[in-house]
């Protein structure tokens, strides 16, 4: 997977959402803003997207995005519960048609046996209740790499709910 890949997706998740009329908000962790960025590198995108949230911290997934702190004790920071009510805040805080939340453990450090580095949850929700979720593990392989990988997931995520083709 290349950046051109990346660009070549990120440009028909805005095409397919154009079409529909459909507008985009990310909620991102472990890739720091990076779904927002591929998005945002194609000129015309401010059209499909409003914003996106970095929420790196527990206390900023609890105050951007109102993940609740019960679920981030129970679950951890990187689950599905926590990716979920990721995706579910953004399009609470937002005034989109569509949401995409990504938390993982990119590397190098803090991953466990029960989380091991490359465990990446995935979530992507729609206004209008669809919801998604994925988990992937990519394995040691490299934070850059963990995180390409985590961008072209999210972007397919936002394609399947957008109306694409994308496999769900």
């Amino acid at each position: 997977m290349t950046g051109d890949d990346l660009a070549r997706d990120a440009a028909r998740v805005l095409a397919r959402c154009r079409a529909r009329g459909l507008t985009v908000a990310t909620a991102e962790s472990c890739t720091g803003g990076l779904v927002a960025g591929a998005l945002t590198e194609i000129a015309g995108s401010s059209d499909v997207v409003d914003r996106g949230f970095v929420t790196y911290s527990d206390a900023a997934k609890q105050a951007m995005l109102g993940v609740p702190a019960a679920i981030l004790d129970r679950h951890g920071a990187v689950s599905r519960e926590t990716a979920e009510a990721m995706a579910r805040g953004a399009l609470a805080h937002a005034p989109v048609d569509l949401a995409v939340a990504i938390t993982g453990i990119a590397g190098p450090g803090g991953g466990s046996a029960e989380k091991p580095i490359g465990l990446v949850h995935f979530a992507a929700a729609a206004r209008d209740g669809r919801l998604i979720h994925r988990e992937k593990r990519f394995g040691d392989i490299g934070r850059s790499e963990v995180r390409r990988l985590s961008v072209a997931e999210a972007l397919a995520m936002l394609e399947v709910l957008a109306g694409g083709d994308a496999a769900e």
